[in-house]
């Protein structure tokens, strides 16, 4: 079989396909879909098509710049890499080839709390703008010390996920036979034999240089294999996670604190009361509550709540460069990508993730030049309209 090169990919939707033939079907699948019905899932997609340019014609955009500035520094896009911790697995250390990829265009790259490389090889070895996402233990004292380690490894920006009190319900999960900690059974093991070139490539490089992966950033006393319980016998997910629990991380964070999947403006302006430096309008892709609206649905509220008092940050269903430029045009402060990045490094690690992000460079410069803006920051509510506006004036 002939694989194609990743500069044939025109489009994210190319470069998961591409990953779609190289993953096993489970973990694929775990990265793509959704949760319940998916229909989240769907919506985060299908509301940006409802949101249309109104471009503007007859003015010189030969001067494109795609650099911003978010919290005192200079971005080479107005993107940047969400957290997700299937990275390693998408490619042999995987969360490294995303990390250079992310140095390489300029934006910043955060590493989940489920990562299988350490935030400290990270720091050493790539570098770059790096930013730490955090969910919260049941025993708080273990997440401070992610924290503090965190810190002292130099990254800029703790991502709190707020969003997480309880699991999604991702029964393709179940039917694919794949489970947290993972398990060998009869469903995956011949799934993964039809995948040659991910078994050897990442799967059986792991087994060569130490064994199954682990999980590193974990506090010492809960780190294990993937193969082993996630937390050993530390509830990871803290479903009694509350304001108290921001607070807490404001004093002992010296960075910038950014709290991660709001979709209700009051729960943005209690963020920032509480010492938040920014806030992230998400619904983790669709993963975990199917009845969420979509991100981009409510942003227009929250930037009407705190818009003027932090920096707002959006993800979730962006696919295409219009999908940045929309959510910008709506208020976000900067994009952050994660499917898409996922696809690419899957199919060619750093040079998949690099094509990824270079489609995103084209298509918002593409954009930009299509509402006639030079410039991320004169991008505005002004150069977008929403389907119901244009029916209501038809």
């Amino acid at each position: 079989m002939i694989f194609p090169s990743v500069e044939d990919a025109h489009n994210i939707f190319d470069l998961r396909d591409m990953a779609k033939r190289r993953l096993p079907k489970w973990l694929f699948e775990f990265v793509d879909r959704g949760t319940e019905d998916e229909v989240a899932l769907r919506n985060n997609r299908e509301a940006f098509e409802r949101i249309k340019f109104k471009p503007r014609m007859l003015v010189d955009v030969s001067g494109r710049k795609l650099d911003t500035t978010l919290f005192g520094k200079e971005h080479k896009m107005p993107i940047g890499i969400a957290p997700t911790g299937a990275a390693g697995m998408m490619w042999y250390q995987g969360e490294l080839e995303l990390a250079r990829a992310a140095k390489a265009a300029g934006i910043p790259f955060s590493l989940a709390t489920g990562s299988i490389t350490s935030m400290e090889k990270i720091a050493g070895e790539v570098g770059g703008t790096l930013w730490m996402q955090l969910y919260m233990w049941a025993d708080r004292s273990l997440s401070h010390q992610l924290v503090r380690r965190a810190s002292a490894a130099g990254f800029e920006a703790l991502l709190v996920t707020v969003d997480g009190a309880v699991a999604g319900n991702r029964e393709y999960n179940k039917h694919n036979g794949y489970s947290v900690p993972f398990k060998y059974n009869s469903k995956n093991t011949t799934d993964v034999l039809m995948h040659p070139r991910w078994m050897l490539g990442v799967l059986g490089r792991y087994i060569a240089n130490g064994g199954m992966p682990t999980r590193v950033n974990f506090p010492a006393e809960l780190q294990g294999k993937i193969t082993t319980g996630y937390g050993g016998t530390k509830e990871t997910r803290a479903d009694s996670l509350n304001w108290d629990d921001l607070k807490a991380l404001r004093d002992i964070w010296p960075g910038k604190l950014l709290v991660k999947g709001l979709l209700h403006p009051d729960d943005a302006s209690k963020s920032v009361e509480y010492g938040a430096d920014g806030v992230i309008v998400s619904n983790h892709g669709g993963r975990n509550c199917d009845a969420a609206p979509s991100p981009i649905e409510v942003l227009p509220e929250i930037v009407k709540a705190v818009g003027d008092r932090t920096t707002i940050l959006f993800d979730s269903g962006v696919r295409r460069g219009s999908d940045v430029v929309k959510a910008l045009a709506l208020g976000a402060k900067m994009v952050l990508i994660g499917r898409s990045t996922l696809y690419g490094t899957a199919a060619a690690g750093e040079a998949g993730a690099t094509r990824a992000l270079d489609i995103y460079r084209g298509e918002i410069s593409r954009g930009m030049a299509q509402i006639s803006c030079n410039t991320v920051a004169e991008i505005g509510p002004q150069h977008v309209v929403f389907d119901r506006e244009l029916r209501g004036a038809a």
